[in-house]
């Protein structure tokens, strides 16, 4: 029999009883190997290039350099490695920051055990598990910042790929936009990897900026 495949995951908090936690509730789920862990966002850099994990589960307040910056040097470095931000209730805004510099995800810290363990197998899986309030927030933020210029052509997408990245980068998940289009998840998942290659985007971060950019949330009105 052929072994399983766990996701590899690198744990980043600066409060070992919040790192105990999470290795035991992901550990115990079967679906996902705990490589490493840092409690400062410096020492979570250097530990992401050594291990190069498949998703990085990080707080966003910590100490030498917080979990914003860390995700931001982590994304540009390891475009392979997802980075889901840990949050408090009260953190929105660190949420849009950390979504602006790369983060495919978040969940609050207070989520329980279905909630963490759901969110972790959709970013593993390729999801964007940002929410749509959110979401819009940052599209904001590339729209305030990008350079009036005309839109540029939409990549030779076509109707149906336009429709699906329109829907992903409203922050649908693969079952949703499966559900709205009458298809399989796989199949959006198929999508979506195939218009990466088209549009040659290597992040999901930056397939969604692509959309925002050429007006594909327009179409929606969002």
């Amino acid at each position: 029999m052929a072994p399983v495949t766990r996701t590899r995951v690198m744990i980043v908090d600066d409060h070992e009883i919040m790192r105990d936690g999470l290795r035991e509730v992901l550990q115990r789920s079967g679906g996902f190997e705990v490589v490493g862990e840092a409690g400062d966002g410096e020492a979570a850099v250097r530990l992401a290039h050594n291990l190069k994990p498949d998703i990085v589960v990080m707080d966003v307040m910590m100490p030498l350099k917080n979990g914003i910056d860390a995700c931001r040097e982590i994304s540009e470095a390891l475009p392979d490695t997802s980075v889901l931000i840990l949050t408090a209730a009260t953190e929105e805004d660190a949420v849009v920051e950390a979504a602006a510099a790369g983060a495919v995800g978040y969940v609050q810290k207070f989520s329980g055990k279905k909630e963490l363990l759901r969110t972790v197998r959709d970013v593993a899986d390729g999801e964007y598990r940002i929410p749509a309030n959110v979401m819009g927030r940052v599209f904001a933020e590339i729209r305030a910042s990008a350079q009036p210029k005309k839109k540029s052509a939409p990549g030779g997408l076509t109707p149906r790929e336009r429709e699906i990245l329109m829907l992903f980068a409203q922050g649908l998940s693969y079952a949703k936009i499966a559900e709205v289009r009458g298809n399989q998840p796989v199949t959006v998942r198929n999508a979506i990897y195939g218009i990466q290659d088209k549009l040659r985007v290597e992040t999901k971060q930056e397939l969604v900026v692509w959309a925002v950019r050429n007006g594909l949330l327009d179409e929606s009105g969002g």
